[in-house]
């Protein structure tokens, strides 16, 4: 079976983005800052973004496209080894996972949109959200999503993701700009800057460990790094395209559109609503929709922005199905129409559960998933370093430019030790606050250390164990 393509350069960012921008920027990211401090919260994810996220992004682009595969197939066909293509089958259940909780969310948006029309969430937005966020009614619009996401993935790579991105992005971000300056003229709109913008360091520094590991979980949700997202889609990249290049222009189109849903989301909390830190993952259906039933036109720009949350669910559930549609495909020949038929009943099922159990919901969105996003990245990263190694730094050399090229040394070694380093210190701090354990910085730190000590160990060792050995072919 010939293997898809993307058609331009700029079908594939735009696409990137939107796996990246999604319900991460604006459903998520305005979640996770309230209940973080806000600008504390702030600072730490647009350096871990632009620090880590960067150069994780990029190890994922090189597996991709160096294996011309999804994650299972990648590791298989570059490692040889079952420790590695099991990482690549954790890729495929995570993003199973993103899905059935996302999916319920998307399935929220929905409803939001089509019931502005006549207004039925103005009267008491909480009791409203209650009453529609779990059980059978939500579950029918999850399903909805979830159809509409698989007929797009099953039109294919230029067809259906490429065509439909391309218009849903500039979409998104006219629609959000638009939406910011009508913020910015509501009543409470300085404070919100004030609690979004302004740095408050003693925050910082008495929630630090807490703060870091949200902030940590958010970027890589947001980037799509962790899931296998970024491998699949840099898998139909072709050679001549510049990796450092698109990896930093995806990171920073984020952080724009991240920014931007804060600049429309805090003022309209702070004018409308009771506080940021109200409602956990349904502020943006109880705070914001309340904004809507105090204004003129409400009705039509509580339309406009629910559109909009559609949209980015739309963008990032379209990347997510293509992780495992991409498996079948690659690993069992089966037709895109057959394995997206297939995932579709699956997701169904997976997805029902959360749609029904608000326990099952809060564990996925406010915590697995996090975590399972922190340890893919750190496989992603040592693998790239250690395992591939010159395959790697050639594979990032291709079609790069002066400047990235004088920095391929550096990415390789701190993907390899410095970065793997500070996910997992992350990753151990969340799973102590997540148990109740009062783990200290020292501790932290010795777990940390002989974990990447026996990751290193682990992708050495797989390295010499590929080896040609004398008088074998190196094919």
């Amino acid at each position: 079976m010939v293997r898809e393509s993307w058609a331009s350069r700029a079908g594939f960012i735009l696409a990137a983005v939107g796996s990246a921008i999604g319900l991460g920027n604006i459903w998520r990211f305005p979640w996770m800052t309230a209940e973080n401090g806000g600008s504390a919260f702030l600072l730490l994810y647009l350096l871990i973004v632009l620090v880590v996220g960067v150069p994780g992004l990029l190890a994922a682009f090189v597996i991709g496209r160096r294996s011309n595969r999804n994650p299972v197939g990648a590791f298989k066909s570059l490692a040889g080894s079952r420790f590695w293509t099991a990482l690549g089958a954790l890729c495929v259940v995570t993003s199973i996972m993103l899905m059935s909780f996302y999916s319920v969310v998307g399935g929220w948006i929905l409803r939001y949109f089509l019931e502005s029309a006549t207004g039925a969430y103005f009267a008491a937005p909480e009791t409203h959200f209650a009453a529609i966020s779990y059980g059978a009614e939500a579950f029918g619009y999850q399903l909805a999503v979830l159809a509409a996401t698989s007929l797009i993935v099953a039109a294919g790579i230029r067809r259906g993701i490429e065509a439909t991105t391309k218009v849903m992005m500039p979409g998104i971000v006219v629609l959000l700009v638009g939406l910011a300056i009508w913020a910015a003229r509501q009543p409470g709109a300085a404070q919100g800057y004030e609690f979004y913008l302004e740095f408050d360091g003693a925050y910082l520094a008495e929630n630090f460990l807490t703060v870091l590991g949200s902030a940590a979980g958010q970027a890589l949700f947001t980037l799509s790094i962790g899931s296998g997202t970024m491998i699949t889609y840099a898998s139909y990249v072709d050679d001549d395209r510049s990796l450092p290049l698109d990896a930093s222009a995806i990171a920073v189109f984020n952080l724009g559109i991240g920014i931007l849903a804060g600049l429309v989301v805090f003022p309209l909390l702070f004018s409308f609503a009771p506080g940021p830190t109200e409602g956990g993952p349904g502020a943006l259906f109880i705070g914001i929709a309340g904004a809507f039933a105090s204004l003129p036109g409400g009705r039509l720009l509580g339309a406009v922005f629910f559109l909009v949350v559609l949209l980015a669910a739309l963008t990032s559930l379209i990347s997510m199905l293509e992780i495992p549609v991409s498996f079948l495909i690659d690993e069992f020949d089966l037709e895109r129409s057959t394995a997206t038929r297939g995932l579709f009943a699956l997701v169904a099922l997976t997805g029902g559960v959360n749609a029904f159990s608000p326990a099952v919901f809060t564990l996925f969105a406010d915590h697995l998933v996090d975590l399972l996003l922190v340890l893919g990245l750190t496989g992603f990263m040592v693998y790239t370093a250690w395992v591939l190694g010159p395959a790697a730094v050639e594979e990032y050399l291709e079609g790069a430019g002066p400047l990235s090229r004088q920095l391929v040394v550096p990415w390789r070694y701190a993907i390899g030790t410095l970065f793997p380093a500070f996910l997992l210190f992350t990753f151990y701090a969340d799973v102590a606050a997540l148990v109740g354990l009062s783990a200290g910085t020292g501790l932290l730190l010795v777990a940390t250390l002989l974990t990447v000590m026996a990751l290193v160990f682990v992708a050495r060792r797989s390295v010499s164990e590929n080896r040609p050995q004398p008088g074998e072919s190196a094919d």
